[in-house]
C-alpha cells in the first residue's frame, strides 16, 4: 500500500516565462524594469527635470532674441521651432509628469496602500512619455521640430504638404508625439484613479483622503476624458495634411474653428490639470507649517472638484475674438468668471490655515506661499480676460502671454518646487540644504516677476505675441531687456536647484522619518520607505491620522504632546518596522519597455509614410510590440514562490 509519506512529490507547473525574469530590485538595470511606483515616480520627476532645463533653454533663446530690437540670434524659422518645443515641452513634458511623479510616488503611500492597481501599466506610462519625449526632440535632426506653436491651429497645420504648408514636418512630428505622451498620461490617469477608488487603507474614507490625493483624482478624471478629445482632434490634422482629407481645410469644406473648439475643449481641463496637483500639495504643506490643521477642509476639496467640473464649461473663452455671436460669448464669459468663486475659495482657506498659526518659514513653506501670490496676481488677470471687450482688446497681446505664465509658472512650478523640498527628504532619506533652497525661492521669485510683470505691461502697450522680432521705434526694447534678464535670473535659481538636489542626495542631513512633525501617514513609514511601504497596513482612525496619534489639545486648546504619541515609539513606527511575515510585491518585467519600444518606429513610420523604407519600421515595430504585448499578457503578476 502506498501511503501518503511514498507518494511522488509532484513539480508544480509554472507559467510559462519568454524571458528570463529580471530579479535585480537595485543598480542601475533595475530601473529599466521596475513596477515600484516609488522608482518609476522618481523616474517621471527627474526626467521631467531634464526637459524643464530642455524647455528653459529654449525659453532664454526666445527672450534673448527679443531682448532688444530687430534680433538677430534665431531666424523665423529657428524662433518658430524654438518657440513651438518650448510651449509643447512645458505643458506635455514637464507639467504633467512631473504632476504624474508625486501622484505616482506618494498617492499609495498617503493612503496606506503597497502599490498602485496596475504596476506594469505604471511602468509602461513611464516609457511611453519617454518615447514621446524622445521623438519630439528628434525632429530638430530629421527635418525641423514642431513649427506651429504648442496649440498647432488650423489650417496652418493642417494643410497639405506642398499646397502652402509649414515647412517641414514638424507638424507631423507634433500631432504623433502628443499623441504617444496622451498614452502615457492616460494610463497614469488610470491608475490614479482605481489605486484611489479601490486600494485604500481601512478607515480612509473619502473625507480622511489628504487634498493632494483629492486633487490628484479630480486631476486623473480630467485627464481620462481631455486626453481623447485632443487625441481625435490630432489625427484629424495628420490625416488632412497626410491623406487627402479636409476636416480643417476650407477650400474643401472644411471648418477651421472645428479644431479650435476641439483643441480648447481639451485645453481648458488642461489648465486644471497642471495646477490642482499644485494646489493639493499646497494644501499639505502648509497645515504642516503653520502647525494647524487646513481650514475649511471639506469646503477645499469640493472647491476643486467644482474646479474640475466648471473647468469643462469655460473653453471658448479662448475664442472671443473669432465671432461666435453675443449669446455664447455671454455664456462663457459668465462660465468663466463663475470658475473664480472655488478657486478664491481656496485662496482665503488658505491663508486662514496660516492665520494666527505657528508658522516656520522653511523653503517648503516660502514656495507655498509664493503660489498663493502668483497664482492670485494670474487669476485677478484672468477675470480681466473673463470681460469680452477687455479680451478682444488684450487677444493675443503679451498680456495674454504674461497671464498664463502668472497662473502655470506661478502656480504650477511653484507648487512643485514646494513639494519637492517638502517630500524630498522622505524620498532619500536626505535633507536639501535650506540656506541654498531660500536662494532658490528668492532669485525664483525676483527673476519671476521681473520676466512675466513687463510682459504684461508689453501687452497694453500693443506688443503681439508669436512675434519673433520689432522695430526699435516702438518703445517696446526697455521692457523687453527688463524680462530677458528677469528670465536668466530664473535660470540661475534651477541652476542652485539642481547643485543642492545632487549634493544632498549624497552629503544631506539624514532626515529621519518625520524631519517636518507631518500629519499625513507617509511620514510614519521610514525614508526612504521600503519596496512594501508599510510592514502592517494602517488602520486610520481620523483625518490626519499621523498628527492624531502625536498631539491632542488640553481644555485652552493648546496642543499637548501624548505621552506615548510621536514616530519614535513602537505604536506608531509599525508600519516601518521589518514585517512579520512574507509579503509578495509585483516582480520587476521586461515587457512595458518592450512594448514602448515597439510603437516607437510605428510613430517615425507615420511621420515618414510616403517612404518605400517605411515598411520596414511599421514591420518591425509591430513585431515588437506585439511580442511585448503578449509576453506582459502570459507573464504572472508576482515571481513563483521558488524565484524570491
Amino acid at each position: 500500500m502506498t501511503t501518503v509519506a511514498d507518494a511522488p512529490t509532484q513539480t508544480p507547473v509554472r507559467p510559462p516565462v519568454i524571458l528570463r525574469r529580471p530579479k535585480e530590485t537595485t543598480g542601475v538595470w533595475s530601473w529599466f524594469t521596475t513596477v515600484d511606483h516609488k522608482k518609476i515616480g522618481i523616474m517621471y520627476g527627474v526626467t521631467a527635470l531634464v526637459f524643464f532645463c530642455l524647455g528653459g533653454i529654449e525659453a532664454l533663446l526666445i527672450r534673448l532674441q527679443l531682448a532688444g530690437p530687430n534680433g538677430t540670434v534665431l531666424t523665423a524659422s529657428q524662433y518658430n521651432q524654438i518657440f513651438t518645443m518650448h510651449g509643447t515641452t512645458m505643458v506635455f513634458l514637464l507639467g504633467m509628469p512631473l504632476s504624474i511623479a508625486f501622484a505616482n510616488y506618494f498617492v499609495p503611500l498617503m493612503i496606506g496602500a503597497r502599490d498602485v492597481a496596475f504596476p506594469r501599466l505604471n511602468a509602461f506610462g513611464y516609457w511611453m512619455f519617454v518615447t514621446g519625449g524622445v521623438f519630439l526632440y528628434s525632429s530638430f535632426l530629421l527635418g525641423g521640430a514642431p513649427n506651429g506653436g504648442w496649440f498647432g491651429y488650423t489650417p496652418l497645420t493642417s494643410t497639405p504638404l506642398g499646397l502652402g504648408a509649414l515647412p517641414g514636418r514638424g507638424p507631423d512630428f507634433w500631432a504623433v508625439g502628443i499623441v504617444m505622451l496622451g498614452i502615457g498620461s492616460t494610463t497614469a490617469a488610470i491608475n490614479v484613479i482605481v489605486t484611489t477608488l479601490n486600494m485604500r487603507a481601512p478607515g480612509m474614507t473619502l473625507m480622511r483622503m489628504p487634498v493632494f490625493v483629492w486633487m490628484m483624482l479630480v486631476t486623473a478624471f480630467l485627464t481620462l476624458f481631455a486626453m481623447p478629445i485632443i487625441t481625435v482632434a490630432l489625427i484629424m490634422v495628420f490625416f488632412d495634411r497626410n491623406f487627402g482629407t479636409s476636416f480643417f481645410l476650407p477650400a474643401k469644406g472644411g471648418d477651421p474653428l472645428l479644431y479650435q473648439n476641439l483643441f480648447w475643449l481639451f485645453g481648458h481641463p488642461e489648465v486644471y490639470i497642471l495646477i490642482l496637483p499644485g494646489m493639493g500639495i499646497v494644501s499639505e504643506i502648509l497645515p504642516v507649517f503653520s502647525r494647524k490643521p487646513l481650514f475649511g477642509y471639506p469646503v477645499v476639496v469640493f472647491s476643486g472638484i467644482a474646479i474640475g467640473f466648471l473647468g469643462w464649461g469655460v473653453w471658448a473663452h479662448h475664442m472671443f475674438t473669432t465671432g461666435l455671436g453675443p449669446v455664447a460669448v455671454s455664456a462663457f464669459s459668465l462660465s468663466t468668471m463663475l470658475i473664480a468663486i472655488p478657486t478664491g475659495v481656496k485662496i482665503f482657506n488658505w491663508l486662514a490655515t496660516v492665520y494666527k498659526g505657528s508658522v516656520r518659514l522653511t523653503t517648503a513653506m516660502l514656495f507655498a506661499l509664493g503660489f498663493i501670490a502668483q497664482f492670485t496676481i494670474g487669476g485677478l488677470s484672468g477675470v480681466s480676460l473673463a470681460v469680452v471687450p477687455a479680451d478682444t482688446q488684450q487677444h493675443d497681446s503679451y498680456f495674454v502671454v504674461s497671464h498664463f505664465h502668472y497662473v502655470l509658472f506661478g502656480g504650477l512650478v511653484f507648487g512643485l518646487f514646494g513639494g519637492l523640498y517638502y517630500w524630498f527628504p522622505k524620498v532619500f532619506g536626505r535633507m536639501l540644504d535650506e540656506k541654498l533652497g531660500k536662494w532658490n525661492f528668492w532669485l525664483m521669485v525676483i527673476g519671476f516677476n521681473l520676466t512675466f510683470f513687463p510682459m504684461m505691461l508689453l501687452g497694453i502697450y500693443g506688443m503681439p505675441r508669436r512675434v519673433y522680432r520689432y522695430d526699435a521705434g516702438l518703445g517696446w526694447g526697455s521692457l523687453n531687456l527688463v524680462a530677458t534678464i528677469g528670465s536668466f535670473i530664473i535660470a540661475v535659481s534651477v541652476l542652485l536647484f539642481i547643485i543642492n538636489a545632487v549634493v544632498s542626495r549624497k552629503r544631506g542631513v539624514i532626515a529621519g522619518n518625520d524631519p517636518w512633525d507631518g500629519r499625513t501617514i507617509e511620514w510614519s513609514t521610514s525614508s526612504p520607505p521600503p519596496e512594501y511601504n508599510f510592514a502592517e497596513i494602517p488602520e486610520i482612525q481620523a483625518r490626519d491620522d499621523l498628527w492624531h496619534t502625536k498631539y491632542t489639545e488640553d481644555d485652552d486648546g493648546v496642543l499637548v504632546p501624548l505621552p506615548s504619541g510621536g514616530v519614535d515609539t513602537p505604536a506608531a513606527t509599525r508600519a516601518a518596522a521589518a514585517p512579520t511575515h512574507r509579503i509578495h510585491m509585483p516582480s520587476p518585467s521586461f515587457y512595458p519597455l518592450v512594448a514602448a519600444l515597439g510603437i516607437l518606429p510605428l510613430a517615425y513610420a507615420a511621420v515618414f509614410h510616403s517612404y518605400s523604407w517605411a515598411f520596414l519600421l511599421v514591420a518591425g515595430g509591430a513585431i515588437i510590440l506585439a511580442f511585448g504585448i503578449y509576453a506582459w499578457a502570459i507573464e504572472p503578476a508576482t515571481a513563483a514562490e521558488a524565484d524570491h
